[in-house]
């Protein structure tokens, strides 16, 4: 059951962030409005929007596996803490009662980031993941692999 669990959560996350870098590849338009809105613009360069979406689309598909969980699941952790900082009034206040500019629809980004949390904290307990396979049970590191 905690496996299954564990690897249901992982896959979630992964096409999270596959979704978020498709997105910049296919609509730049909406990735840089999303940047100025809550990035204070600092991605919204057109030209390196879907470059920052093939990076995100390429991390996303490691974590998907499970390859190299040591070095993506915190860079997938981050990605997210990024995202979670920029809603942080949606986490304080979710219906806008006291601040504004708030949306309840981003509460979620919460538990994404406390469930990249559980995926660093049990790498340990994951089965179904590649790096485990390739290392014969135990976990293959970027630094073995090269």
């Amino acid at each position: 059951m905690k496996a299954a669990s564990l690897l249901w959560l992982r896959i979630g996350i992964a096409l999270l962030v596959f979704w978020w870098g498709v997105d910049k590849i296919i609509d730049p338009g909406h990735a840089i409005g999303v940047s100025d809105a809550f990035y204070f613009g600092i991605f919204s360069l057109p030209s390196l929007v879907p470059l920052l979406g093939a990076l995100q689309v390429g991390l996303s598909l490691l974590a998907l596996v499970g390859l190299f969980r040591r070095i993506v699941d915190p860079l997938i952790l981050l990605v997210n803490l990024g995202s979670l900082v920029s809603v942080w009034r949606s986490i304080v206040d979710p219906w806008g009662l006291v601040m504004d500019g708030t949306n309840v629809l981003f509460f979620p980004s919460l538990a994404v980031g406390a469930g990249c949390l559980v995926l660093i904290a049990f790498r340990d307990e994951e089965r179904w993941v590649v790096d485990r396979t390739l290392g014969g049970g135990r976990q293959v590191d970027a630094v073995q692999a090269g």
